[in-house]
């Protein structure tokens, strides 16, 4: 089937999954969209276009999953990507951000050394956006290294979860809303 905007592919190949990872959740399982080539490439281009538009000198893509669609836009766009790691998987010296979660707390981390992030423009990019948490610690990592987020780009979002108030000051592009 041959689709005219991502948004289309995404409601035709999302897989829905209920009560996953608890009861009462409606996990949106992102893993037959992008293994449609088609649809993987419309995503892309959408967000490549919007990384543009943005500003973008650099990818800053986000644990995991954002790693798939980042280093993507980055390559079409001929640009860097940069991988914001869980905690604990890069070696020292590093830059480390913690932020709460639902169920506890985790942290993100980029190198303290090695890339020189001052005055760097970067559009974080990743696949959900739900409480806005973890793009939040993102951004403030990244500001601390002396870099400028320009805009944020996901697949999906997560509705009524507050992220859009929590990041309301950057421009947001979420490809399944157009």
């Amino acid at each position: 089937m041959s689709y005219a905007h991502a948004r289309e592919a995404l409601a035709d190949k999302i897989r829905l999954v209920p009560d996953f990872p608890v009861d009462g959740v409606l996990f949106e399982d992102l893993t037959p969209a992008l293994a449609d080539a088609e649809v993987f490439r419309l995503i892309v281009n959408e967000v490549a276009a919007k990384c543009s538009e943005f500003g973008a000198d650099l990818i800053g893509s986000l644990d995991a999953r954002g790693f798939l669609i980042g280093s993507a836009v980055a390559y079409k766009e001929g640009m860097g990507v940069l991988a914001i790691r869980k905690k604990g998987k890069l070696p020292p010296p590093v830059h480390t951000e913690s932020y709460a979660l639902e169920y506890g707390d985790a942290a993100l981390e980029i190198p303290a050394d090695g890339i020189d992030l001052r005055g760097k423009k970067i559009v974080l990019v990743d696949d959900v956006l739900a409480t806005g948490g973890t793009m939040c610690a993102a951004r403030k990592l990244l500001e601390t290294a002396g870099a400028t987020v320009t805009g944020l780009c996901c697949v999906l979002e997560v509705d009524g979860l507050g992220a859009r108030d929590r990041l309301a000051d950057l421009p947001v592009f979420i490809v399944n809303k157009g």
